[in-house]
C-alpha cells in the first residue's frame, strides 16, 4: 500500500508536468513552424531540435529554481502563485478555445537553403527573443511546479522537459508525416480544443488543492 502510494506521489507531478508542458508548447507559432519547416527540408534538423529542447530545459530549470526560492522565502507566495497560475491557465484555455473556433493551417513556406549557423541562430532567436516564453515556461511552469512541493517540483520539471524533447523531436523528424495533417485547419481545431480542455482541467485541480 505504501509503495503504491509513493508511486502515485511520484507519478502525479511527472504526468502533470508532462501534460502542462505539452499543452503549452504544442501550439501553432513561429518556433514550431520553423522546426517543422527544417524537418520538411531535412536541413540541420538535429541542431534545430537540440537548440529548442535544451533552451526549454534551461528555461524550465530557471523557472522552477526561481519560483521555488520565492515560495520558501514567503509561504504565502505558494497560494498566490497557485491562484495566479490557475487564472492564467483558464485564460489560456479560453484563447485555445477561441483558436479552435477560428483555426488556421500551418504554413511552412519555402526559402533558400540555410547554413548550420543560420539555422541554429534562428532557432535561438525564435526561442529566447520570444516574450511569451518567459511568461509560459519560466513564470507559469515555475509557479505550477512550486505547488508540488520541494521534491515534486523537480519531478514536474522533468515531466515538462520530457514533453519538450518529445515534441520537438517528433515535429522535426516526423515533419513529412505531420505537414499534411497540420496544413488542415481542422487538425488545429481538434488540437486547440484538446489544449483548452486540459488547461481548464489543470486550473480546476489547482484551485481544488487550495480547499
Amino acid at each position: 500500500m505504501l509503495v503504491r502510494r509513493l508511486g502515485l506521489v511520484t507519478l502525479f507531478p511527472l504526468l502533470s508536468g508532462f501534460m502542462t508542458g505539452a499543452t503549452l508548447i504544442v501550439a501553432i507559432g513561429a518556433q514550431n513552424a520553423f522546426v517543422l519547416r527544417q524537418g520538411l527540408r531535412r536541413e540541420h534538423v538535429l541542431a534545430v531540435v537540440a537548440v529548442c529542447a535544451v533552451s526549454d530545459i534551461a528555461l524550465i530549470a530557471l523557472g522552477v529554481a526561481g519560483v521555488g526560492a520565492l515560495v520558501e522565502a514567503a509561504p504565502l507566495a505558494l497560494t498566490i502563485v497557485t491562484i495566479a497560475g490557475a487564472v492564467f491557465l483558464l485564460a489560456y484555455a479560453a484563447f485555445a478555445a477561441r483558436r479552435a473556433m477560428r483555426p488556421k493551417g500551418l504554413e511552412t513556406g519555402v526559402a533558400t537553403k540555410s547554413t548550420l549557423a543560420r539555422a541554429t541562430l534562428t532557432a535561438v532567436a525564435l526561442t529566447w527573443l520570444n516574450p511569451h516564453v518567459y511568461l509560459d515556461t519560466v513564470l507559469l511552469l515555475g509557479s505550477l511546479a512550486a505547488t508540488h512541493g520541494p521534491d515534486g517540483k523537480w519531478l514536474f520539471a522533468i515531466g515538462a522537459a520530457t514533453a519538450s524533447v518529445v515534441w520537438f523531436s517528433a515535429l522535426g523528424y516526423g515533419a513529412r508525416l505531420l505537414s499534411r495533417v497540420f496544413a488542415r485547419p481542422l487538425a488545429w481545431r481538434i488540437l486547440d480544443g484538446i489544449i483548452a480542455v486540459v488547461m481548464a482541467a489543470i486550473a480546476v485541480m489547482l484551485l481544488l488543492r487550495l480547499l
